[in-house]
């Protein structure tokens, strides 16, 4: 490093501390390595949320819906349908086609004659629906 000006070593070395600053950030906000936590909003504990919970989760509460949100069964589109847990979108499709079959859904529990739709996956989306 004799033929170096000091300017040069003092850019080197700035060069390398901002290289390991830029490695130790991203070692240190890797996807995989988050810890699970749970987060409870107030007023109510049977509202908390686990983060270690897989998405393809079909009994999950759905993080797409807002607290308290329900859908309308009657009038909601497909793409609102699929928001449900469980209902991917076949199931959302087959909600639709049965409702412009046979006209709306009179109950709740009128959501079980639609193919595809038992009593597990209803008891999945009954809080979250409506048919008002």
């Amino acid at each position: 490093m004799r033929g170096i000006s000091r300017y040069a070593r003092l850019s080197l070395a700035a060069l390398a501390v901002f290289l390991l600053g830029i490695f130790g950030y991203f070692l240190a906000n890797r996807p995989g390595d988050a810890l699970p936590y749970t987060v409870q909003t107030a007023g109510s504990a049977s509202s908390q949320v686990r983060t270690d919970q897989s998405p393809e989760e079909e009994n999950a509460a759905p993080d797409s819906l807002l607290e308290g949100e329900r859908i309308n069964l009657n009038t909601a589109p497909a793409a609102d349908l699929r928001r449900l847990p469980g209902i991917g979108e076949k199931r959302a499709q087959a909600i639709v086609d049965y409702r412009e079959e046979h006209g709306p859904f009179e109950s709740l529990e009128a959501l079980m004659e639609v193919s595809g739709i038992g009593p597990g996956i209803f008891e999945g989306v009954r809080d979250y629906i409506s048919i008002d």
